[in-house]
């Protein structure tokens, strides 16, 4: 879906992880990637995402950064998973709108 395929007034496309849990995804943040987090800034997991020259801008973004941490760090989780987590992730730092 892109913008221009959407009805007249939607700018945006609705976010790729709108049907994540976010209370499912916190349990998960808080498991598999607080520690990770913590680790590369100094203590605080979540500088990952108050950083100025963060790299995730729209939620399609957040979806393939969570996605891509879940590969390359060897995670497991399923696609529902990280849906979970993005949806938790944007629900306490990004504010993306639905």
């Amino acid at each position: 879906l892109d913008a221009r395929s959407l009805p007249p007034g939607r700018q945006t496309p609705p976010a790729p992880f709108t049907a994540g849990n976010a209370k499912s995804g916190k349990a998960l943040v808080e498991r598999d990637c607080v520690g990770c987090h913590a680790q590369r800034f100094a203590g605080d997991p979540d500088q990952m995402y108050r950083r100025p020259d963060r790299r995730v801008k729209t939620p399609a973004q957040l979806l393939a950064q969570v996605q891509t941490c879940n590969v390359n760090l060897g995670k497991g989780h399923f696609h529902d998973e990280e849906a979970h987590i993005a949806a938790y992730v944007n629900l306490e730092f990004y504010k993306f709108a639905p």
